[in-house]
């Protein structure tokens, strides 16, 4: 079994198998597919086969975790976390010389989040890796989920929408792009700026506001702005 240094002792293992069946990436997004014809754009024909891989996903005995790294070193780990009555995926930032995992989003029904930007989103899928998930498309879905920017750029849609036609048999990756990008998580779109040199947001349930209660250190806010804006990715946003 897989261990992430202080992350509970569940049954963690590889879900790298997952990404090649193209009906993962719905399954994956769905929380952000929210309204039947957002399903029904995403899914098709599909849905009962859709919801069988949902229920492997989410057997108790196996906890697929799909890790991204980071050229700083950072590896984001994304975990099903198949607790019963508590499932839900959670979004971990680690570094080796980190004694423990930082939570950055929580994807169920007592969300956290937002997790990221969107320039930061598109920092993290391309970053090249010679390790873990390296294909930038399969990057970018995987973590869209973290996803609440209330300031998105006009090409944003055409990221998201080339993802979904590379690694899904979705018949119009356009029009569920335009879907996702409107609902983006279950929290409200943050709005995001630098402060002091890092990147922060104003969501009320997200570990990146420092006026959060439950918000991360300083200096691991720095540290993972810093990860996630590898080359100044964000820089066209507003200091503050």
């Amino acid at each position: 079994m897989l261990k992430i240094p202080g992350y509970m002792d569940g049954p963690l293992v590889q879900g790298s198998a997952y990404l090649d069946d193209p009906l993962f990436w719905p399954v994956h997004l769905g929380t952000s597919l929210r309204g039947e014809d957002a399903q029904r754009a995403a899914f098709g024909a599909d849905r009962d086969a859709a919801m069988e891989l949902c229920r492997a996903l989410s057997a108790e005995r196996a906890w697929p975790v799909f890790s991204v790294p980071l050229c700083s070193g950072h590896t984001i780990h994304v975990i099903y976390r198949n607790i019963e009555g508590e499932h839900g995926v959670d979004y971990l930032v680690h570094h080796p010389a980190w004694p423990a995992a930082e939570t950055v989003a929580v994807d169920d029904g007592h969300f956290m989040g937002p997790g990221m930007a969107w320039p930061e989103l598109l920092s993290a899928a391309r970053q090249p890796a010679t390790r873990g998930i390296d294909d930038p498309d399969a990057r970018l879905l995987l973590l869209f989920p973290t996803l609440g920017d209330a300031l998105l750029p006009d090409d944003a849609s055409v990221a998201l929408t080339a993802a979904l036609a590379a690694l899904t048999v979705i018949e119009e990756p356009a029009e569920v792009a335009g879907m996702l990008l409107e609902k983006q998580g279950q929290w409200a779109p943050a709005h995001w700026r630098r402060a002091d040199g890092v990147w922060i947001n104003d969501g009320g349930h997200s570990y990146r506001n420092p006026g959060n209660a439950f918000a991360l250190p300083r200096g691991r806010l720095r540290e993972i702005s810093n990860a996630l804006n590898c080359g100044g990715a964000t820089a066209h946003r507003t200091s503050g």
